[in-house]
């Protein structure tokens, strides 16, 4: 089983999907890291070698920001917008869609489960 960046990564799936399950790897990063290692994407996780992923873990180390260090990041970001008092922070203080989305109607995910309000029709 590979392991990288702190993530075991998915045995029987092509490199290239299997290293999106690494936070901040996204379609277009995995094939990059492919192309960069010289590794063919659709070979299986379970068939690289141990110096494939010796190769692999050093360019991800060396050119991209993953897992914890890119979570902190971007909790930091979020940090630093709520201190400011600006309206995308106050939006994610306040837990609701801080890009332009409609809340009236959609938005659960980020609000959460509908409320039922006594007494309330339309």
């Amino acid at each position: 089983m590979a392991r990288i960046a702190g993530v075991n990564l998915p045995n029987n799936k092509p490199l290239f999907i299997a290293l999106r399950s690494v936070y901040g790897i996204g379609g277009k990063n995995a094939e990059d890291i492919c192309d960069k290692v010289q590794i063919e994407r659709t070979t299986r996780t379970k068939d690289l070698s141990e110096q494939d992923i010796i190769k692999i873990r050093k360019l991800i180390d060396a050119d991209y920001i993953v897992e914890g260090d890119l979570r902190k990041e971007v909790s930091f970001d979020k940090k630093r917008l709520i201190d400011l008092r600006c309206y995308r922070g106050l939006r994610h203080a306040s837990n609701l869609p801080c890009r332009g989305q409609r809340t009236h109607s959609n938005a659960r995910t980020r609000r959460g489960r509908a409320k039922a309000i006594a007494g309330k029709k339309g």
